[in-house]
């Protein structure tokens, strides 16, 4: 497994062991079922914000999202390939080497749940889609924590 992790000194990097997905988009889903995604790792305020963002967005939809259970990080289900260029500043890209992940009402990681589940969120989020949300969230949270 392969991981792309950018860190920003305001933003403290998130290591889970999830994947991340290519600039394209769609995941891959070969009969087996299993959809062939990178995973974007980022803490959960900064998701939670990234997932207002996308959808509230005039066309912009979101694709399936993952939480843990300690509901410390969010996932987004990005399409393969998506890793190799991910510089986005304190998340995680984390490809799935072919491996897939089973889109199923069960999440695909153990000790994780969907957020936002297939079938009710697009196969994948848009990378550039998603990057333009994370860094909206980021001065979002900055702007309300210098208010305090």
């Amino acid at each position: 497994m392969e991981t792309s992790r950018s860190v920003d000194p305001r933003t403290p990097p998130t290591t889970v062991g999830r994947p991340s997905a290519p600039e394209c988009a769609e995941c891959a889903v070969p009969p087996t079922g299993a959809a062939v995604c990178d995973l974007v790792t980022v803490s959960a305020r900064q998701g939670l914000e990234a997932v207002d963002i996308l959808r509230r967005g005039a066309g912009d939809a979101v694709g399936p999202v993952l939480h843990d259970d300690g509901c410390d990080t969010l996932g987004f289900l990005v399409p393969s390939g998506t890793a190799a260029a991910w510089d986005v500043p304190g998340s995680t890209c984390t490809e799935t080497d072919g491996r897939g992940l089973r889109l199923h009402p069960e999440p695909p990681v153990e000790g994780s749940d969907w957020l936002l589940p297939p079938g009710e969120a697009d196969l994948a989020t848009d990378p550039a889609v998603l990057r333009r949300a994370l860094g909206e969230a980021a001065r979002l949270i900055e702007a309300a924590d210098s208010c305090r």
